[in-house]
């Protein structure tokens, strides 16, 4: 699990907290329920208008994976698709069949089952490649969708503090009531600003990062199954594949630097 959006959520609400007590006031005068009605029922709610009833489900759906974060990364399969390049070359492709129920990346066991039935290579390479698109396809949706309450969320709060303020004017007969009208007025745009900046828009961000890392992954164990198919040795797999994902191990960069001096030291001699 990586907890990031839970650890910047819960530092972002307590700066404001903190920053609430330094002056002074209570955060119960923030927690106005008419206007937190409004920004939250009415954003979301345009939200939904802004595409279709299956976008928001799939939205609401992916809200755990946001939070919970990628569980297994590009790096992480490296190890994983060599041993499988090093089954093939020792007991042949129809190998890779075995233990398949064992298998729990759907994609990677999809890939196995297609080379073990011996699909062609140019067929193989297109269906990874459909099933990363669509796969793309449903993470921007999500994202997208976050994103869209993101920027709609200011602009509810603004209509929310024009309607109030609407209401004060119909009480300027009252001059004692005004100052607290006009404050519990703004807190509609400041719940705006709010849940834009530290809840929809940390959380569409967070799901397209997490939509890049699932590619990427995808990317590899589809990289890594075309060359075990073309029966590529497991150690070109490996580096073949530690050099598509982006976090490159440090020993990497070393072993380089060591060879580049070790080289330079000859022709010295």
């Amino acid at each position: 699990m990586d907890p990031s959006l839970i650890l910047g959520l819960v530092l972002a609400f307590g700066a404001l907290v903190a920053m609430i007590n330094l002056e002074g006031a209570t955060i119960g005068s923030l927690l106005i329920p008419a206007p937190m009605v409004l920004v939250f029922g009415a954003t979301i709610a345009v939200g939904i208008a802004s595409g279709t009833v299956r976008d928001a489900l799939h939205a609401v759906k992916s809200l755990p994976r946001a939070f919970r974060g990628e569980r297994r990364t590009a790096s992480s399969m490296i190890d994983t698709v060599v041993g499988y390049a090093e089954k093939a070359r020792a007991e042949g492709l129809l190998a890779l069949e075995q233990g398949l129920e064992d298998e729990k990346d759907p994609f990677l066991r999809q890939a196995l089952q297609s080379i073990a039935d011996g699909t062609d290579a140019e067929d193989l390479r297109t269906l990874l490649e459909d099933e990363l698109t669509s796969t793309a396809a449903r993470n921007r949706t999500a994202s997208r969708f976050y994103m869209t309450l993101g920027g709609f969320a200011p602009t509810v709060g603004i209509i929310g503090t024009v309607v109030s303020l609407t209401h004060v004017l119909e009480k300027l007969d009252k001059p004692d009531t005004l100052g607290p009208m006009i404050a519990t007025a703004f807190v509609a745009t400041l719940w705006g600003l709010l849940s834009a900046n530290f809840i929809w828009l940390p959380i569409g961000g967070r799901l397209q990062r997490l939509g890049e890392l699932e590619l990427e992954r995808m990317t590899v164990l589809m990289e890594g199954m075309l060359a075990i198919q073309a029966g590529a040795p497991p150690q070109f797999v490996g580096e073949r594949l530690r050099a598509l994902v982006s976090e490159r191990p440090s020993a990497r960069s070393g072993r380089h630097a060591r060879t580049r001096a070790a080289e330079e030291t000859e022709q010295a001699s």
